[in-house]
């Protein structure tokens, strides 16, 4: 494994030419059990970049804006379990759930989200538990955890394969979920439409790389904040100038306009990204620009954006939680001009070298990223109006290495209603 640091090694490794570099063959062992045949890793990078335009299509600001109501009712209905005046909370384990309800509800449909019972927890725990970093070495292992996965995976599909026949016969094909637009709107450039097969593939995949992102960041969003009490005042007072009231409904709109709260979940994903490094296996022999370094072929080759994102060269004071330092660093970055790029799935900047990347860059970068914002600042809007948080016992969680994810060990967090 070969280490490139710094934004130059960012950009080194997200804008590698795919004769050189490829993540669908660093990647591949471990996802497509997981997520299956024929998506994601399991094609031709082309494809790949057709099936991620048809998902970003999927996620328009017309639908987004429907997300909004929904992701707002099921926190509510969820945050109603919190019934005390004040009790201790896994804060981890909450966003989790919540998660997925609220991604089932406005990905998935609501057939899906009617089904997220306990059966289905099993069979997303169980699929789940393929994601472990020895099937990132080796294939396919005749472990316990591996058998769970297979089955888990063959069940996924076919419930949502058997939602889809459903909606067809019944004639109810209007949903504003990614599922139905991509069963309904989507052709590749052959002129093939997607099967429903690779239809539940895809949510699959969508299902289960949003999940541990999402989950794992606003947990972490919700200890910092537990760690400084009276950002929740700053919190509930943006929205009250920008909303009029702590009641008023949140929209797409509004929304965009609490900068706080947008500066809350950014300071999180640079602190505290999801994932620390992002991995390439060497195609070909790579020649490291401007050295005469050379890669072998067959070796892996990795980047490190958390390194750059905690760096004192980039962000003062970088090790502090400070949510303000965003208004400054859009100031100062406002006017620069990337060469915008189009891989397939729409134009983007070109370059890695940004300091903050959470969310990748070049080709793979993600196409979640307007709704991972949406839903968890949604969250977090909805949340700061019923609660206060303080971490349990003063203590703020480390950080869990062992996961795919870096999660937070032991993230418990006390919880008092603001009314009270």
């Amino acid at each position: 494994m070969v280490t490139c640091l710094g934004a130059e090694g960012n950009n080194l490794v997200f804008n590698a030419k795919l004769a050189d570099a490829s993540a669908e063959e660093a990647y591949r062992s471990l996802t497509v059990p997981v997520f299956g045949k024929g998506v994601v890793y399991d094609v031709h990078n082309s494809v790949l970049m057709e099936q991620k335009k048809f998902v970003k299509a999927g996620l328009s600001v017309e639908n987004l804006r429907a997300y909004i109501p929904m992701i707002e009712m099921e926190t509510k209905n969820y945050l109603s379990r919190w019934n005390k005046k004040s009790d201790v909370q896994d804060i981890h384990k909450a966003m989790a759930e919540l998660i997925i309800l609220t991604a089932s509800r406005c990905l998935l449909g609501e057939e899906v989200r009617s089904k997220m019972d306990e059966s289905f927890a099993q069979i997303f725990h169980d699929l789940d538990g393929g994601f472990k970093p020895i099937n990132f070495l080796f294939d396919d292992l005749p472990l316990p955890s591996n058998r769970l996965r297979d089955k888990a995976h063959v069940r996924m599909r076919h419930f949502f394969i058997d939602i889809l026949k459903h909606r067809r016969e019944t004639g109810k094909v209007d949903s504003t979920d990614v599922m139905q637009y991509l069963a309904t709107n989507c052709q590749y450039k052959s002129g093939r439409n997607l099967t429903d097969t690779e239809v539940a593939h895809i949510m699959i995949a969508i299902l289960m790389a949003g999940q541990h992102t999402s989950s794992t960041t606003s947990a972490w969003a919700f200890l910092y904040l537990a760690r400084d009490p009276e950002l929740f005042d700053k919190l509930r007072q943006e929205q009250i100038e920008i909303l009029g009231s702590l009641d008023a409904p949140l929209t797409y709109d509004s929304l965009k306009q609490l900068t706080l709260h947008d500066s809350v979940v950014r300071e999180t994903l640079r602190l505290r990204p999801p994932i620390l490094h992002i991995i390439r296996k060497v195609v070909r022999d790579m020649t490291i620009p401007g050295t005469n370094y050379v890669i072998p072929k067959d070796a892996y080759v990795q980047c490190i954006p958390a390194l750059t994102a905690r760096s004192d060269e980039f962000f003062e004071n970088a090790e502090e939680f400070n949510p303000h330092r965003w208004k400054d660093y859009d100031l100062q970055n406002k006017d620069r001009d990337d060469d915008l790029v189009d891989y397939g799935f729409g134009a983007l900047s070109a370059s890695a070298r940004s300091p903050f990347l959470p969310f990748g860059a070049g080709r793979h970068r993600c196409i979640g990223e307007p709704f991972a914002y949406v839903q968890i600042k949604t969250i977090l809007a909805t949340f700061v109006r019923t609660f206060n948080l303080e971490l349990h016992n003063n203590k703020f969680p480390e950080c869990d290495f062992t996961t795919m994810m870096v999660q937070p060990k032991h993230p418990m967090v006390k919880y008092t209603r603001v009314d009270c």
